[in-house]
């Protein structure tokens, strides 16, 4: 039988609906019965016994919000009873919990990836060829090389709404009302076709676009520039084209200087043009052309061979978070960076401002003193930032959030952290910093679904886990983005977008560990080559991120 209400952590005072509870709904719980006084939506959460103002609220075991008003027995929390609240923390790490209960791996030891295996020793999941701008006037010579060889090389993949239109036009010329053409069922939309790719090795080419590079602080030029690097540098990578205006604030000597501080004996294939040297559109795109295509017969050359899970770097994300995010598809992807841990890979955990209420036990977790202070000292700057701007971490849930059941930002946070598993925190990186170290690294990057994610692949990750409760199409460049989703009706309605379902562990069909090992037979899957719905659906999205505040 279906459980109707979940207790996260025992030390928790408040439940979580698993199903909708209309008022006067018998719940059992513990030895007796709770009877719903309040019609309580699922992924709420349902009081077990009267609050009064001043009361705290514990969610996974840490202090989450303060009662504002009085919440009878069997009442619902929301945004009006109740107020975000956190427990202080400080920067001395406890040390006493990295005695890590390391789960057994060892049906996954024998286990490999087919990738590629690039010079440095990193292995890729895929192998792009990346066309790049340095300045934002750049972008439209970028769009200009993006139509000139995307279909002819075979990458083109676009599904046409065009019948659709010409569909409501004839309907409309046959002399139809409005209503009668709202009321009609168009035809599905149609995907081109695709033509053979002319090198089958090669996933694809990616023309990234941004607004960066010149105006703003130069600070965001070397920030920008070192993000580039990092996507340059990137074990997917086989090469890139890179496009420079030649008077902007990010000069090309200061991306060959990212580019050398993430890798000192570079080997791919480079090419950078400046427009300004160079001189006309046309010359300018001709030798672009003629060099990505050299580029592409070289990138070509390269196979995917056997590898092993260590060599995997785990981006963990989330976004349209739900009351469901932090019992379901979270803890199931924690149980993937505990295994991915063990097995001697490195996991990113990152959305620092989705981190507020969980430091002590993340400074606790931190493996010396010096990756304690750096964690501690990151989120206070970025906390007392937007404090200074009139805003703050506890403005950083949703609408879509709230509506379904994060109602403050520490109970958002402390279901997001989750994603991280158990394991100690090896390395605190500041964006856009590279991963070196095998384990669980914390990166600083905004709660943002694509900045965050953006940054993390920047930083290495190879693969992105992407945990979603209410629905996101979020995708990257050159790093695949597994989707899953906390609840089967998510999974039902937007299966196009969903990769993987957790929603069976809120159903009672599996445990958290099943669910994580099934996720991990999938990324091996994944890194193997196998596409996920993003890469698809051509969702390619890339948002650098500028040091100001963003939740």
């Amino acid at each position: 039988m279906k459980h109707l209400v979940a207790q996260i952590h025992p030390h928790d005072n408040v439940l979580v609906a698993l199903t909708d509870l209309p008022i006067g709904t018998p719940v059992p719980w513990k030895d007796g019965m709770i009877t719903t006084t309040q019609a309580i939506p699922a992924k709420h959460k349902v009081a077990p016994h009267a609050f009064e103002p001043g009361d705290l609220v514990h969610m996974y075991g840490v202090l989450v919000g303060k009662v504002r008003q009085p919440i009878p027995l069997g009442g619902l929390l929301t945004t009006s009873n109740i107020q975000h609240a956190t427990d202080s923390f400080d920067q001395t790490s406890g040390m006493h919990r990295l005695n890590w209960p390391v789960p057994d791996v060892s049906k996954w030891q024998e286990r490999t990836f087919m990738g590629f295996h690039r010079a440095d020793g990193r292995v890729g999941t895929a192998n792009y060829w990346l066309v790049i701008p340095l300045v934002f006037c750049e972008n439209r010579n970028i769009q200009v090389l993006e139509a000139a060889l995307v279909d002819d090389l075979g990458y083109g993949r676009k599904k046409s709404y065009q019948p659709q239109t010409q569909e409501l036009i004839s309907l409309m010329q046959a002399g139809k009302t409005v209503e009668e053409i709202l009321a009609t069922d168009l035809h599905s939309a149609e995907t081109s076709r695709q033509k053979p790719r002319l090198f089958p090795n090669v996933d694809g080419v990616r023309f990234l676009q941004h607004e960066g590079g010149c105006g703003g602080i130069r600070q965001d030029a070397q920030t920008l520039c070192g993000l580039l690097a990092g996507y340059i540098t990137h074990p997917n990578v086989a090469g890139a084209t890179v496009l420079s205006l030649g008077c902007q604030n990010a000069q090309v000597s200061m991306l060959q200087d990212e580019i050398n501080k993430r890798s000192p004996q570079f080997y791919k294939p480079l090419y950078i043009l400046e427009q300004q040297k160079i001189g006309t559109e046309e010359a300018l795109i001709s030798t672009a052309l003629r060099q990505t295509f050299a580029g592409l017969m070289q990138a070509n050359a390269q196979h995917r061979q056997p590898a092993p899970l260590s060599k995997l770097t785990i981006g963990l994300e989330c976004g349209g978070s739900d009351g469901f995010s932090g019992i379901s598809a979270n803890p199931a992807v924690g149980h993937v960076s505990d295994m991915l841990v063990a097995l001697g890979g490195s996991v990113i955990l990152a959305e620092f401002p989705e981190l507020c209420g969980v430091e002590q036990e993340l400074v606790d977790r931190s493996v010396d003193q010096p990756t304690a202070e750096r964690f501690s000292s990151l989120m206070k700057a970025y906390g007392e930032s937007a404090v200074a701007v009139g805003s703050g971490f506890d403005m950083n849930p949703s609408p879509g959030n709230i509506r379904d059941g994060l109602i403050t930002d520490a109970m958002k946070s402390a279901g997001a952290a989750r994603k991280g598993g158990s394991s100690p925190v090896v390395a605190v990186l500041d964006y856009p910093e590279l991963v070196t170290k095998p384990g669980l690294n914390l990166l600083c990057t905004p709660g943002n679904d694509v900045e965050s994610t953006t940054a993390e692949v920047g930083s290495g990750a190879n693969i992105v886990l992407f945990t979603t409760g209410l629905g996101t199409p979020t995708g990257n460049p050159i790093a695949p983005v597994v989707k899953i989703s906390s609840n089967t009706a998510l999974a039902n309605r937007m299966p196009d977008i969903i990769d993987i379902n957790t929603g069976t562990v809120i159903d009672g069909e599996e445990t958290i560990e099943q669910a994580g090992e099934r996720i991990l037979d999938y990324v091996i899957r994944v890194a193997s080559g196998e596409e996920v719905a993003a890469v698809r659906h051509g969702q390619t999205d890339f948002i650098p991120w500028k040091r100001g505040v963003s939740l």
